[in-house]
């Protein structure tokens, strides 16, 4: 089985919240897309609840969209404890960390339910399974925490 670097990752040695690059993959034509891990808590000591993480999964689609050029996905770990985020090219982790707090300072600050897309049975595959709430609070807290650029130094952003 091949081997994914994600899980080559010493998880006790980051220090979340950040963000790192896990790979540029380049492409037969020479495009590029890089992968990052966005962290939002740290691994092993805390998870994200299902309903909250999933809103965020929601808003962060279109949150990122508008701060980041060329962003291809947005998907949350299956141990909830932060994101993939894929996009053509190669921002700087500098660059996708205050995408990242900007759009959690939306979501805790700004967003009211009415601005959560995909809520509904037509445009959600488990649309009950929502808290905006939960969202909000996680985003304060992990904003409270303060996003590094860095995964093994606190460098915040």
């Amino acid at each position: 089985m091949a081997k994914v670097e994600s899980f080559q990752l010493d998880h006790t040695k980051v220090k979340a919240p950040y963000v790192r690059l896990i790979t540029v993959e380049k492409g037969g034509k020479g495009d590029e897309i890089s992968n990052f891990d966005l962290r939002l808590v740290q691994p092993n000591e805390n998870a994200i609840p299902t309903a909250g993480l999933h809103t965020i999964e929601h808003l962060l689609a279109g949150l990122l969209r508008d701060r980041l050029d060329g962003v291809i996905d947005c998907s949350p770990f299956g141990c909830r404890t932060g994101f993939h985020l894929i996009t053509w090219g190669t921002p700087t982790t500098t660059e996708v960390a205050k995408a990242l707090k900007s759009s959690l300072d939306e979501i805790a600050n700004d967003i009211e339910w009415k601005d959560v897309p995909g809520t509904d049975i037509t445009s959600c595959g488990n649309y009950r399974d929502h808290s905006l709430f939960s969202a909000k609070q996680w985003s304060r807290d992990i904003l409270a925490k303060g996003i590094s650029d860095d995964p093994f130094e606190r460098n915040v952003i």
